[in-house]
């Protein structure tokens, strides 16, 4: 531990000398004061930072205005740091510093943790902000720019994503692709938690990994309601399959648990989560299962708990689905999250959603990459030629067309199936 010591304050030493011969090195470090392990590195490069912002020279000289000696080590331990300089393992040693600097935080994290009492989420959340910040990024294209070398000479594998087992909605979307964030928005009794277990039982069975976060239905309730929509049973029947289900149906019963078993599906229902409560329970279950693909749904966003309680809705709510964007990004996966819509459709003829009916809609708009409406005429009308078709309607669509689809969509089962119109543009 002393040699690991004594390697990190000749690295600080050698910076900060390599910052002395070349100034500019000072402002684009990417270090901070903090990042330095001994007080007097730490006032070192504060004075530095001082003089650049008054854009001063910075030598050994003009530090020791800044300071008194002593705080600084000294003039003669200024003027020695020159012998410490280079510039050739600058980086190297620079990525040493903020090493240690990270697993001094660590500590720090942890025994804040332990003493005041902190959830998981939020050790999880202090832990990643440790890992992501400070690093450096690659922003030359010259190898991006290799590989596209032979793309008008040979054939492009079209990417798919996590398929939604509806054809024209695969058509238009070409699956749920990663890092992308899906909004489905309704009015109640649409079938926006049918959808969504729809979606879920179909990435399941396609070899994903279905994450349902279900923030207003229990477990047991949404369990009944998958084994409803994956067996065809009547969801009132649901209620006490000894009593109203047929002998055939008795007899679905465990080959249609065997299907739901295969979509290898993860439910957490707890009210009240945050997004980062969401995150870390997702990044626990996708460790748990390493070679699957996850696909995270959400029901609902205007029930996901802010993070901070001074936000009024509308701020609460834009925060919320720029984080789940960053979710997306952060575990390259589809992250679909359902809606609520506002009142304003029912004063309309015309009760098909538009974008401006999002509710407290925040910046849903901005971050999200597809933002898709149900809409089911017959609710609205008993008279409707459109029998149990469900529209999604597609206003948003980052990477891709818009327009409007449908499903067959039976309320009594929850059941989703394709028919054969569509209309895209």
């Amino acid at each position: 531990m002393e040699l690991q010591n004594i390697s990190i304050e000749l690295a600080e030493k050698s910076l900060l000398g390599t910052m002395l011969h070349e100034n500019y090195l000072i402002a684009d470090s990417n270090l901070e004061a903090a990042h330095f392990s001994s007080q007097v590195h730490k006032n070192i490069f504060s004075s530095m930072l001082q003089l650049v912002s008054e854009r001063k020279a910075v030598d050994y000289i003009t530090l020791l205005t800044t300071r008194e000696p002593i705080e600084l080590g000294g003039a003669n331990y200024l003027a020695e740091l020159g012998n410490f300089a280079s510039g050739t393992n600058y980086e190297q040693y620079q990525n040493i510093v903020l090493e240690s600097w990270r697993e001094r935080s660590k500590r720090q994290i942890m025994e804040q943790a332990q003493q005041e009492d902190w959830g998981i989420a939020e050790i999880q959340q202090a832990l990643d902000k440790l890992t992501t910040q400070h690093t450096s990024t690659n922003t030359s294209i010259k190898a991006d720019l290799m590989q596209m070398a032979n793309r008008p000479f040979e054939q492009e594998n079209v990417k798919t994503g996590v398929p939604t087992g509806l054809l024209e909605l695969d058509k238009m979307l070409n699956g749920f692709q990663d890092a992308e964030l899906t909004i489905i928005a309704a009015r109640p009794s649409m079938g926006k938690t049918d959808t969504m277990n729809h979606l879920a039982l179909n990435a399941g069975w396609n070899g994903f990994l279905p994450i349902i976060f279900s923030l207003e239905m229990s477990r047991t309730t949404l369990i009944d309601r998958l084994i409803a929509t994956a067996g065809n049973f009547n969801r009132l029947k649901m209620r006490n399959p000894f009593e109203y289900f047929t002998d055939g149906q008795k007899e679905k019963w465990m080959s249609t648990l065997g299907m739901i078993d295969n979509a290898n599906i993860e439910i957490d229902d707890r009210a009240g989560l945050t997004v980062p409560q969401i995150r870390a329970t997702a990044r626990k279950i996708i460790k748990s299962n390493p070679g699957k693909k996850p696909i995270i749904l959400i029901d609902y966003l205007q029930i996901i708990r802010g993070s901070n309680p001074r936000d009024n809705q509308t701020q609460a709510i834009g925060q919320i689905s720029w984080d789940l964007k960053q979710m997306a990004k952060e575990f390259n996966c589809p992250v679909i999250c359902l809606s609520q819509l506002n009142r304003s459709v029912e004063q309309r003829q015309d009760k098909r959603p538009v974008m401006s009916d999002l509710r407290d809609s925040g910046n849903i708009e901005q971050d999200a990459d597809v933002v898709a409406f149900l809409y089911r005429d017959d609710y609205y009308s008993k008279e409707s030629e459109s029998k149990n078709i469900l529209e999604f309607i597609i206003a948003k669509h980052r990477n891709g067309p818009t327009g409007t689809v449908s499903a067959a969509y039976i309320k009594d089962t929850g059941r989703l199936s394709n028919i054969s119109w569509g209309t895209m543009k």
